[in-house]
């Protein structure tokens, strides 16, 4: 990793990954499940002893229903459940857990964990450092903007940056929100363009470098060499104010209030991760994996 690297972890990301991995073999002395919370401590864990951060920051979504967006566009995410109490219990408890290894945690009832990562990825780059954005979010790629910034699904793969990003989506990481509110996103509810899809709107955006763009030149889209230019160039000025409402919903906001952000990464607290793990139900041979970050106190 570059220099000065500051690891971002998209955590909802993976506490979803172990809610649906792993069965039900913990639960906490108010009898509820805590798998993905197990799981998603171990995933920390390992990130943590692996790669040794110095600065790391963790952010979590806790506007499922309360976002921005849902006043910009109603349906946002509107076939998303709410989790229910033995989820919102897992949810917290990964928090807690986060933020008693030394993590500083983040969470906003208004703004969603991109918008906080995003705004933590400006602070540091202003601060002349690097960003590495522990996700497997596709949206998240917006954030990759500077030179030494990457993105990673931690431990799968390898860490990517802005060519190699460019490379597997056909877009470059500037371009994601633009693409995303052409094409839609099925898993947020974002509408898109019908009958455009994603070949189309990665050549459209080869041509211009954004939507704003496309829109002041529509006279123009229907002579690109792109299949069917006609046709696109009529569905883009048909759907075009939709389009301006998704770009609302695609791109993330990073200049989000967040106070004193220091993300310096401090030491564990063993004592209480201790009595948490025991009160969450996860055994001796959890307390046992913890001797390392006992060490390093």
């Amino acid at each position: 990793m570059p220099v000065n690297t500051v690891y971002l972890i998209d955590a909802s990301i993976y506490i979803f990954r172990y809610y649906f991995a792993l069965e039900d073999h913990w639960f906490a002395e108010n009898d509820y499940p805590t798998a993905a919370v197990y799981g998603y401590t171990r995933w920390l864990m390992r990130f943590l002893s692996a790669q040794q951060p110095t600065r790391v920051g963790a952010c979590f979504d806790e506007s499922l229903d309360s976002s921005f967006r849902n006043e910009i566009y109603a349906d946002y995410k509107s076939s998303r459940a709410l989790p229910d109490d033995a989820l919102a219990f897992q949810l917290l408890a990964c928090k807690k857990m986060t933020e008693l290894f030394g993590v500083a945690s983040f969470a906003s009832a208004r703004y969603e964990a991109d918008d906080l990562l995003a705004t933590l990825a400006q602070k540091n780059r202003a601060a002349g450092r690097a960003n590495c954005v522990l996700t497997r979010d596709k949206d998240l790629a917006q954030i990759i903007l500077g030179a030494r910034d990457q993105f990673w699904d931690y431990p799968d793969g390898e860490p990517m940056g802005s060519r190699e990003l460019t490379k597997k989506m056909g877009v470059q990481p500037h371009q994601v929100a633009d693409y995303l509110a052409l094409i839609g996103d099925v898993s947020d509810d974002i509408p898109g363009v019908p009958g455009l899809g994603p070949k189309t709107a990665a050549a459209l955006l080869q041509h211009f470098p954004n939507w704003e763009s496309i829109k002041l030149g529509l006279p123009l889209v229907a002579n690109l060499p792109i299949r069917g230019a006609t046709g696109v160039a009529a569905k883009l000025q048909l759907y075009s104010a939709q389009i301006d409402m998704a770009l609302q919903l695609t791109r993330v906001q990073n200049k989000i209030p967040l106070g004193r952000c220091d993300l310096r990464l401090r030491p564990a607290n063993i004592n209480e991760i201790t009595r948490f793990a025991q009160y969450l139900g996860f055994g001796q041979g959890f307390i046992a994996s913890l001797q390392p970050f006992e060490r390093q106190t």
